[in-house]
């Protein structure tokens, strides 16, 4: 019966342990700004966010470009939503590699509310072909 307790109980440390590991490993892989098709980007994005406003009305990126785009709480907390990109970011996922596929005009949010001024934190992408 203590042999048995024993196993069962060494089995449940082991899973405990595994499963705390895995976790570090990806903490490690998220904070590398890197998505998930591994591409090495070309060029780098950092929109800085104040209290209710954005560094700059407008961003400029390239059509077909990888770029890495990485996010800047300078004030207050903030998230970036960009619908249009596939790209939301925030104080846990702070920057991401892009491709845009097609030339246009994005609209950007805040992604996280942040006191009375949030509706007016807007901003846009413009992809350049």
């Amino acid at each position: 019966m203590k042999k048995t307790l024993a196993f069962v109980l060494s089995c449940m440390l082991l899973l405990v342990l595994s499963a705390c590991g895995s976790e570090k490993e990806d903490a490690s892989t998220a904070s590398s700004g890197v998505s998930d098709t591994s591409v090495a980007p070309s060029e780098e994005l950092v929109i800085k966010a104040t209290n209710f406003a954005f560094d700059k009305q407008e961003y400029h990126l390239k059509k077909g470009v990888p770029v890495k785009i990485t996010l800047e709480n300078k004030q207050g907390m903030h998230g970036v939503l960009i619908p249009g990109l596939e790209l939301q970011l925030d104080n846990k996922h702070k920057s991401k590699v892009v491709t845009p596929e097609k030339a246009g005009t994005f609209e950007m949010t805040c992604s996280l509310y942040c006191g009375a001024g949030h509706t007016a934190m807007l901003a846009k992408v413009i992809v350049d072909e």
